[in-house]
């Protein structure tokens, strides 16, 4: 399975394709058997499976913008239910037992996507862009509309695996501050140190940072009582920061 890097400023691109990336859970589809990244099966109902096709199929499960925690309420259950499935697609971006470049892949995804013609199988739609300044136009629209970021996948990639800068993300955090009110005890290989820090927001919200952290902040964290910044990416259902990552202490006059 390929998984993105960070998009650094300086590169070009007009040597990648872009799509929106997607508020989803990660799929991939053998031929046979539809499985989540880390391998476990997917309860889908035998008529989804069905309607998939023989090609091996790399993609995300998806609903909407901003439906993430519903998504994953849904395809995680053992038990598939039919309500459930008739609102989700398989949005797919890769075909992982094709050759050729990625380019040539997308076309052919493509090509599929129109051949099957069954509304829950997408092929996400890949664009390019002249210039950095219109990269960033197009991450400005995506990011209005609701959308968290950019994918951006190098045209003459062949599939691969592992972290690489032939796929790479571009997104927007936001950040903000909050008081530590209490250290959470690592576990595993963080044992001894600092696993993670409880804080409070201005507003009164709770919640844990765990990660974000140098060996040396791990080690000897912010003190209980001081002020932090973290960022994150959108806000749950309840309010509350998604996916909050430590980014320094503040420094307070």
């Amino acid at each position: 399975m390929l998984l993105a890097k960070d998009w650094s400023t300086g590169r070009d691109p007009s040597r990648y394709l872009i799509s929106e990336k997607l508020d989803g859970v990660r799929a991939l589809w053998d031929g046979k058997t539809l499985r989540f990244r880390s391998g476990r099966v997917v309860a889908a109902p035998a008529w989804f499976l069905a309607r998939l096709p023989a090609e091996p199929l790399d993609g995300e499960l998806w609903l909407a913008r901003g439906q993430f925690e519903r998504l994953s309420g849904m395809v995680r259950k053992s038990q598939a239910v039919e309500a459930d499935w008739r609102e989700i697609q398989y949005r797919v971006f890769e075909l992982p037992g094709a050759g050729g470049t990625f380019a040539q892949r997308a076309q052919q995804l493509q090509a599929l996507a129109t051949r099957l013609a069954w509304p829950q199988l997408q092929a996400v739609a890949q664009v390019r862009v002249a210039s950095a300044a219109a990269l960033q136009e197009r991450l400005q629209a995506v990011l209005k509309a609701g959308g968290e970021g950019l994918m951006l996948h190098h045209e003459d990639a062949p599939v691969q695996g592992g972290r690489s800068d032939a796929l790479l993300k571009l997104k927007a955090r936001d950040d903000a501050e909050a008081r530590v009110i209490a250290h959470e005890p690592g576990k595993g290989k963080y044992a001894g140190q600092l696993g993670g820090l409880k804080v409070q927001t201005p507003e009164g919200r709770q919640f844990v940072i765990g990660t974000g952290f140098s060996d040396a902040e791990r080690l000897n964290p912010p003190p209980v009582g001081s002020a932090v910044t973290y960022t994150y990416q959108g806000l749950t259902r309840t309010g509350l920061p998604r996916f909050a990552s430590f980014l320094r202490v503040r420094n307070e006059p």
